[in-house]
């Protein structure tokens, strides 16, 4: 058995910064209303025909990411991407990014566990390498929420938290079992489902037939629901287990923790989450001020600019917490 370990990051975000202020000249918000309720200050939305889709993005940032790694493209054995805004509704973006890469054909898997999905994927990857099945694999996190968001006052609720981006990972076999990834921990409540969800299209209720024949202006059902409360109360109760889940899966304390970079949902639940378990704020990692919710995107940015601003050194231990639409949620454990 082996472990796997990151050895190369990337990010991109769009250049186009959308504020407080910009949304409050489309629908009833303001800056200081946003920022109490969710801490952001600004997001990075795409801006129609400059060619960044969810893939494109993906793919400047996994260049970046197998530069770092010092590693060629068709050195990678697989590629594993997460989002919840795909190009196409099928096939899913990993295939894109192989073709987009030029990389040889080695297989492409997509993760739909949203704002999850990251921490999944990474989950996915570090048993491929576990077993031996595979060296060296690509993990992308990347969405496009700004063409499909309500930007009306009626979708406040919602767009104001999201935001464009990339991030991704080059994960890789380490042979010394106390270094690299040493456990993730992944759960799920279905039951859930449609406290965070956007149900159009879809084959069980409505589907495109459907919304076509319809062409009514008011349907909501393509646009994202969030129950942004109960969402909240189940987030900082999941964050917390699955985080003591994972220290305690390898006999370590709170206090071991160098630095947490969860899912930037809300920094509300950052910083509760921060108090719970005692750490100093340079023990964790928010950016959401900066971006905004970037959902799969979100961890592997963070986790980028963490580690270019030196926040985590050779022999940290890392945790990556994260949990989101389904409801799922997880975490890793990482040696540095």
């Amino acid at each position: 058995m082996y472990n796997s370990k990151i050895i190369g990051l990337g990010y991109y975000v769009p250049d186009n910064v959308v504020t407080n202020d910009d949304l409050s000249k489309v629908m009833d918000t303001n800056d200081a209303w946003i920022q109490e309720r969710t801490g952001i200050k600004e997001r990075r939305h795409v801006v129609k025909g400059d060619g960044d889709t969810t893939t494109t993005m993906g793919v400047k940032a996994a260049k970046i990411a197998i530069e770092r790694a010092g590693i060629d493209k068709d050195d990678i054995d697989f590629i594993v991407f997460a989002t919840l805004s795909p190009d196409y509704y099928f096939p899913g973006p990993g295939v894109l990014v192989q073709r987009d890469l030029g990389i040889k054909t080695v297989g492409a898997l997509d993760v739909r566990n949203q704002c999850s999905g990251f921490v999944y994927g990474i989950s996915v990857a570090d048993q491929y390498i576990k077993t031996g099945m595979y060296k060296n694999v690509l993990v992308i996190g990347s969405e496009l929420h700004s063409h499909g968001l309500d930007m009306t006052t009626r979708g406040r609720g919602v767009s104001v938290i999201f935001g464009d981006g990339a991030g991704a990972a080059v994960l890789s076999r380490e042979e010394d079992t106390t270094k690299g990834i040493l456990s993730t921990h992944l759960h799920s409540e279905g039951q859930h489902a449609e406290e965070l969800s956007l149900i159009a299209p879809g084959m069980g209720k409505r589907w495109v037939n459907d919304i076509i024949a319809d062409n009514d202006p008011n349907d909501e059902s393509y646009f994202p629901y969030m129950n942004g409360q109960f969402v909240f109360k189940n987030a900082v109760v999941r964050f917390s287990e699955v985080i003591m889940e994972g220290l305690e899966a390898n006999k370590l304390a709170p206090t071991a923790i160098d630095m947490l970079v969860p899912h930037q949902a809300n920094l509300r639940i950052s910083q509760f989450i921060q108090k719970k378990f005692q750490l100093s704020d340079d023990q964790v990692f928010n950016n959401i001020m900066n971006y905004g919710n970037t959902t799969a995107a979100s961890i592997p940015i963070a986790l980028t600019e963490a580690w270019e601003q030196g926040k985590i050194k050779k022999g940290d231990l890392v945790v990556l917490a994260a949990f989101g639409s389904g409801f799922t949620w997880g975490s890793a454990i990482i040696r540095w």
